[in-house]
């Protein structure tokens, strides 16, 4: 039980700090503007995605957050790294697409500790 929450706390926070480091860095940085532009995306998709992926972080890291939030913020997380990997093969290879990748994975560990630590308490 007590191995199960550490492995959730740890994935969830990495997670967590990275699509909040992101959706800060989308509005913050310039030069990233000019990485969506080039991608093919607008600007306002870009603001869209940095606030999207600060409240994710918000949901997934706080406890008084409903497990239904919860499962939303998975879920636009997923498509959100699923799309970035897309994006980063299409546009510079399949390499450039292995730092979001690797973000999946330590979503979806943070996903089945997640069902792991609460389906436990639910018993």
């Amino acid at each position: 039980m007590k191995k199960n929450k550490i492995i959730y706390w740890i994935a969830t926070s990495l997670v967590a700090l990275s699509g909040l480091t992101a959706g800060i860095m989308y509005y913050a940085n310039p030069a990233l503007a000019v990485e969506f532009k080039h991608l093919g995306f607008t600007d306002y998709f870009r603001m869209e995605l940095g606030a999207a992926k600060v409240f994710g972080a918000v949901a997934l890291i706080l406890p008084l957050v409903s497990g239904r939030i919860k499962e939303w913020a998975y879920a636009g997380f997923a498509i959100t790294f699923i799309s970035a990997c897309i994006a980063h093969t299409a546009e510079a290879g399949v390499y450039a697409a292995i730092p979001p990748f690797m973000t999946l994975v330590v979503l979806v560990i943070s996903y089945v500790y997640y069902t792991k630590v609460n389906t436990i308490k639910a018993s």
